[in-house]
C-alpha cells in the first residue's frame, strides 16, 4: 500500500532555499526524516529552491507520481520575508499550471512558535552551561542574530523573538543583529553589545543565531563571536548554537502543513501566553481574565478604593488547644519571645518538644522572615511538598506568592546540563529570577543547602530568610552546618538529622501568622476601613 493511501487527505512538500555547503543541505534532509518518522503513512518530500537538488518542481513530480492530488507546500524557511512571500508562490503557481488535477495549497513559514523558543532557550542554557564563569543572567545581555532580510516584518519578529526571551528567561538586557542584508550587522552588533555591557556592568554577552541550520551564515556567527571576544576582552561572549533538526521543527513544518490544508492562517495568537505555554509564562496558560489593578486604581483621588480591613489569624480550637498543651510540655522561659512561636509550631508539626534543643536561629532570624513577608517577598521552596504546606489563605491576606521550579523545564534542563539535582537547579534559577527578593525555604534537599551556601558566599547571595531543615542521612548534618556558617544571612537550621518538608513549611506559616497579625492592628483603625 503506499503512503498516499494511508494518507489519502494530502501530502506534503517541504521546500527550502538551498545552500552551498553541504553541511546546510545534509540538516535539512535530516530534518525531512524526522517529519516522516513523526507521521509515516503521510507522503512527504523535499524539495529547494537553487543550489540544491531535488529541485522544488522535481519533488512536486515524485508527488504526484505516487498518487499524491492534494499538496501542501511549506516553506522550510523559519520567517515570512522574500522567499516566503515571492518566490514560493511562484513556484507555487507554476506547479498549479503543470499540475491541474492536483491540488496545491501554501502553508506559512516557521515563523515564531512555542515549540522553536523551547529549541532556543535548550540552546541558550546549554551554552550557558558550557561558559567558563559563573554570570547571573539579569547580569547578562542577550544578542540574537538574525538571518537579515530586506523585509521589515520579518527582520521585527528577531526583535519580538529577543523580547520573549530576554523577559521569559530573565536577561538583563537584549539586542537583535543581523548575519546579512540587513543592520546592524554582525561586527557592529557585536560592537555595541560590549559597550552596553560595559555601561551597564555586564560581563557577558550571550549570542544565539536564529538560524535553522549550519552552514554559512552560522559559520560567520561563530567566527564573529570569536573575534569580538579578542576585541574586547572585559567581556565573556558565548555563542549558542543554531536550531538544527531537532523533532520540535518538524512539528511546528506538521502544524504548518495542517493549517494549510485547511486554509487556515496563523496570527501572533500563537505565541498568546494565555492560549499556549510560552516559556517563562507557563503557569499563566488559561488564566481567568481579571483586573489586577484594583488596588491602585484611582490612588490618591476621590476614587481611590476603602482600606480593607485584614482579620487577624484565627486558629482552628484543635489547633489553639495544641499550642496550649505545647505550652506545659517544657520550660519555654529561655526561649527568646521572637523565636517562640515559631519553635511551637515546629514543636506542633513533629509531636516532640525536644527537638528546640537541636533548633538554630540566628538572632533577628524571625524578624527579618516577617518583615521580608510583609515587603511581598516570593517563598521560594525546594520542593512541592514544602510549598503545599503554606497556608494559603494567610499568603493571600498578606499578598505573597509561593514559587517552586523543581518540576519547570528549565529546571531540568539546568539540572541536565550542569548534574546538579532538581532540587538545586531550582535554587540557582531562584537566585537568576528573584535576586534577594525572596526568603528560601529547603525542607528536602541537602543539595539545595549545598547550592544556597555556595550562592550567597560565591554570588553575594542575600535572600530575606534561609530556613534549611531537610530530613535524612546522606549530606544533611552537612548541609545544615554548612548553612550555619553562612554569617551574611538570616538562617534557621537544626542539628542532627530530623527535619523535612512540614518542618520547613511551618517556620513559613509562623512567620506569615504574624506577618498577618500585623497587618490586621494595622488595618483595624485604618481611615476608610472596611
Amino acid at each position: 500500500m503506499s503512503a498516499a493511501a494511508v494518507h489519502p487527505d494530502y501530502a506534503i512538500l517541504l521546500a527550502a532555499h538551498g545552500s552551498r555547503d553541504p553541511a546546510s543541505q545534509a540538516q535539512f534532509e535530516a530534518l525531512v526524516d524526522k517529519v516522516r518518522v513523526l507521521e509515516p503513512g503521510r507522503s512527504v518530500a523535499h524539495g529547494f529552491l537553487e543550489f540544491n537538488t531535488p529541485t522544488i518542481d522535481e519533488a512536486a513530480r515524485q508527488l504526484v507520481a505516487a498518487g499524491a492530488r492534494q499538496i501542501v507546500m511549506v516553506p522550510g524557511v523559519l520567517l515570512a520575508a522574500t522567499h516566503a512571500k515571492n518566490d514560493l508562490p511562484s513556484e507555487l503557481n507554476t506547479l498549479r499550471q503543470e499540475h491541474p488535477d492536483v491540488q496545491f495549497y501554501a502553508g506559512a513559514a516557521l515563523d515564531l512558535h512555542p515549540l522553536l523558543l523551547e529549541v532556543c532557550r535548550e540552546r541558550l542554557i546549554a551554552a550557558e552551561s558550557s561558559a567558563q564563569s559563573e554570570q547571573r543572567r539579569d547580569q547578562t545581555l542577550l544578542l540574537v542574530v538574525g538571518r537579515g532580510t530586506t523585509d521589515p516584518d520579518a527582520n521585527g519578529d528577531i526583535h519580538k523573538l529577543a523580547r520573549f526571551l530576554e523577559e521569559g528567561m530573565g536577561y538583563g538586557a537584549g539586542a537583535v543583529c543581523y548575519s546579512g542584508t540587513a543592520k546592524p550587522d554582525l561586527t557592529t552588533g557585536l560592537a555595541r553589545a560590549a559597550a552596553l555591557s560595559g555601561q551597564l556592568g555586564f560581563g557577558r554577552v550571550v549570542v544565539l543565531p536564529y538560524l535553522l541550520f549550519d552552514g554559512v551564515l552560522a559559520r560567520r556567527v561563530r567566527g564573529a563571536v570569536a573575534a569580538a571576544a579578542q576585541r574586547f576582552p572585559g567581556v565573556e561572549f558565548v555563542p549558542a548554537a543554531h536550531l538544527g533538526p531537532d523533532e520540535r521543527v518538524a512539528q511546528v513544518f506538521l502544524e504548518r502543513a495542517h493549517e494549510g490544508w485547511h486554509g487556515q492562517g496563523h496570527m501572533n495568537c500563537s505565541l498568546c501566553k494565555y492560549r499556549v505555554q510560552v516559556i517563562g509564562y507557563e503557569a499563566e496558560q488559561g488564566q481567568a481574565q481579571v483586573g489586577h489593578h484594583g488596588g491602585v486604581r484611582g490612588l490618591g483621588t476621590s476614587a481611590a478604593p476603602a482600606t480593607k480591613a485584614i482579620p487577624p489569624y484565627l486558629p482552628h480550637p484543635i489547633e489553639a488547644q495544641s499550642f496550649q498543651i505545647i505550652e506545659t510540655l517544657r520550660d519555654w522561659s529561655a526561649v527568646p519571645a521572637e523565636q517562640r512561636y515559631a519553635m511551637q509550631r515546629l514543636v506542633h508539626t513533629a509531636g516532640d518538644p525536644s527537638i528546640v534543643d537541636d533548633l538554630y536561629f540566628s538572632p533577628g532570624a524571625v524578624e527579618a522572615g516577617v518583615v521580608a513577608l510583609l515587603r511581598g517577598l516570593t517563598v521560594v521552596t525546594d520542593v512541592t511538598m514544602v510549598q503545599s504546606g503554606l497556608k494559603r489563605e494567610v499568603l493571600a491576606r498578606v499578598g505573597v506568592s509561593a514559587w517552586c521550579g523543581v518540576h519547570d523545564t528549565e529546571t531540568y534542563l539546568l539540572a541536565q546540563q550542569t548534574g546538579l539535582t532538581r532540587s538545586a537547579a531550582g535554587i540557582r534559577r531562584a537566585y537568576e529570577k528573584f535576586g534577594n527578593d525572596c526568603i528560601v525555604a529547603i525542607g528536602d534537599a541537602p543539595t539545595a543547602i549545598f547550592e544556597a551556601v555556595r550562592l550567597i558566599k560565591e554570588r553575594q547571595w542575600r535572600p530575606g530568610l534561609v530556613i534549611g531543615l531537610p530530613v535524612g542521612f546522606v549530606g544533611t548534618q552537612e548541609s545544615k552546618a554548612a548553612l550555619r556558617s553562612c554569617l551574611s544571612v538570616p538562617r534557621i537550621t537544626n542539628q542532627g538529622f530530623r527535619g523535612g518538608s512540614p518542618w520547613a513549611s511551618s517556620v513559613v506559616n509562623a512567620c506569615l501568622i504574624e506577618a498577618q497579625n500585623r497587618l490586621a492592628r494595622l488595618t483595624e483603625h485604618a481611615p476608610g476601613a472596611v
